[in-house]
């Protein structure tokens, strides 16, 4: 990389001054936005859209809540001027929206503009010419005082033109292109000169666009250099400052964000920054960077997958999976630790009725933009741990897990997870469970049990029981009856009249009913260690809570079977 020598800074900062927006910390409301998806978005394109997919898209940034809606640049392309055509002549285009055009600064190219916006109710005429030092010398080799000339002369023509269609209210739109290469007092005085031209009022304001055409420099760069004509701008309460940041950076977000600090009241983007060379900025991530901060972006992308496959429809690019607030996986916590806060944080939020969203690892709530947390959040591989997978066997199977528990059942799983080099499922999760866990009876199973209580005169807390059950072991069937201190007691007292050698002690039981998608009415948890402290859990649901954790035992037991070989 010896070759960053041939590079230096090629924008131009404002003169000092003490810029306002550093002392704000966040964007108070959301901007006048203007989707260019059909514009610049479509140019883009390695094949750009057909009338019919630029008419079900156009539709869709309507239903989306976009009000104004860059439609194209009808002097340059036949399909443009037959697309803005389809929209006026259809009447296709709401009352409360307002499409956009692009023009350079020519007569014809200006005489079409307005040949294909006749009979229009609201439209923007967006004219722009290069203003940059390098555009300036290496492209036109003109003067200032030419290139003054030639967005004078177009500024001079929209309103010609305008007046002659009385009856559709137009909307001038400048933008000295490449401003981020333009010298400030340079971008000030053409843009002073066009306004002087339009004469702006309260009741019909102008936009002065101030495009980052191609990203020079850092984000508070850019936000300087925004502030510097708002503060020097004449007439700027009549002027409405737009940008139009692209992403040569990376930091089309950033620049918007600065931006708006910085005073710009419009965004000109497109849905996940599409555009030319790096894009746009994304407008859906720049919308929701303000949503998280609860401010109501006047937009809908309360439906993300939707939002998602109709772009990846209409412009065959693809949305990828770690993009911000909308990627497959951008929610997805594979980590063992991310999952266990997350899973932590869920359980909080229900415990103390939370009105602020505050759950770890997830700035926003998945469900607002149409994501769900099962599948969409704890995705459980190699490298989870034991709060996701807990959370995962509670929240889609019913089965409340034991603290204890967790940290065996979590291994099992990442050790599953590893092997086979796969991402689990939540089915391939919950069989692995149930095999492993849940009724297991072989070789011992307990086919039949009936308790009773025995009572006594001496003591009001007797728990005494006795229990009659039917044992298989192996091949082997016994009818036995034992007392005990406790129904799991009385069935421990039974086993040992098998002549088998049980040799355990109880460690910790826990019961509850299961609800979510399973059948069983009751499940019960129990650990048993062996004579040299080794723990044995095992899980049994039954209809019966009691029979649940007699279930439990034997799957306990069982288990332990597999490592001591009692049969």
């Amino acid at each position: 990389m010896k070759n960053y020598q041939k590079y230096k800074v090629g924008y131009f900062p404002p003169p000092p001054f003490t810029p306002e927006w550093i002392k704000k910390d966040h964007i108070e409301k959301a901007p006048r936005w203007c989707s260019v998806d059909l514009r610049d978005g479509n140019q883009a394109l390695v094949v750009p859209m057909n009338l019919e997919e630029k008419l079900a898209f156009f539709k869709y940034l309507v239903k989306l809540g976009f009000k104004e809606i860059e439609v194209g640049f009808p002097a340059a392309s036949e399909t443009e001027y037959t697309f803005l055509r389809k929209l006026i002549e259809d009447n296709l285009i709401p009352d409360d929206v307002t499409v956009q055009v692009l023009t350079q600064s020519r007569d014809h190219i200006i005489d079409r503009t307005f040949e294909a916006l006749r009979g229009v109710k609201n439209a923007i005429v967006h004219l722009y010419n290069s203003t940059s030092l390098a555009q300036r010398e290496q492209v036109f080799r003109a003067s200032r005082e030419e290139i003054i000339e030639i967005a004078v002369s177009g500024a001079s023509m929209l309103k010609e033109y305008a007046e002659k269609y009385p009856d559709s209210n137009f909307t001038f739109e400048y933008s000295p292109e490449s401003f981020t290469g333009t010298e400030m007092d340079f971008a000030l005085e053409i843009s002073n000169a066009v306004m002087d031209i339009w004469q702006p009022t309260e009741d019909h304001k102008a936009i002065l666009n101030l495009p980052s055409t191609v990203q020079m420099s850092m984000p508070h760069v850019y936000a300087n250099q925004i502030e510097y004509i708002c503060k020097n701008l004449k007439n700027r309460e009549n002027i409405l400052i737009s940008l139009h940041p692209h992403n040569d950076r990376g930091t089309g977000v950033a620049d918007a964000e600065l931006g708006l600090l910085a005073g710009a009241d419009r965004i000109e983007g497109t849905l996940f920054g599409n555009g030319e060379r790096t894009g746009n900025v994304d407008i859906v991530t720049l919308a929701l960077n303000m949503y998280c901060h609860g401010v109501d972006p006047q937009l809908d992308f309360s439906n993300m997958p939707e939002v998602v496959d109709a772009y990846e429809t209409f412009t065959s690019m693809s949305v990828g999976p770690r993009h911000p607030y909308s990627g497959e996986l951008v929610f997805a916590a594979f980590s063992g630790s991310h999952q266990d806060a997350i899973a932590k944080g869920m359980n909080y939020r229900k415990e103390n009725d939370e009105k602020f969203w505050t759950v770890p690892y997830l700035p926003i709530d998945p469900h607002d933009v149409g994501r769900e947390y099962d599948g969409d959040v704890i995705r459980i591989n190699s490298q989870s741990g034991k709060g996701g997978i807990a959370y995962i066997l509670e929240t889609r199977f019913g089965y409340k897990i034991p603290a204890d528990m967790r940290s065996e059942i979590g291994y099992m799983m990442k050790d599953i997870s590893d092997k086979s080099q796969h991402e689990l499922s939540y089915e391939e999760i919950f069989e692995e469970f149930k095999n492993e866990y849940v009724n297991y009876f072989t070789p011992l199973d307990i086919t039949d049990a009936s308790f009773s209580h025995l009572s006594t005169t001496k003591s009001e807390d007797d728990d005494s029981f006795s229990v009659k059950m039917r044992v298989v072991i192996g091949d082997k069937v016994y009818n036995l009856q034992a007392d005990g201190n406790g129904r799991l007691d009385a069935v421990s007292n039974a086993l040992r009249k098998t002549g088998y050698h049980f040799d355990y002690k109880f460690i910790t039981y826990s019961e509850h009913a299961v609800s979510a998608d399973s059948n069983s009415k009751a499940a019960a948890y129990i650990c048993i260690a062996d004579s040299e402290g080794n723990k044995y859990w095992g899980v049994g649901t039954h209809a019966d809570i009691v029979l649940a954790s007699v279930n439990a035992l034997v799957s306990a037991l069982n288990r332990m079977n597999k490592k001591l070989h009692f049969v």
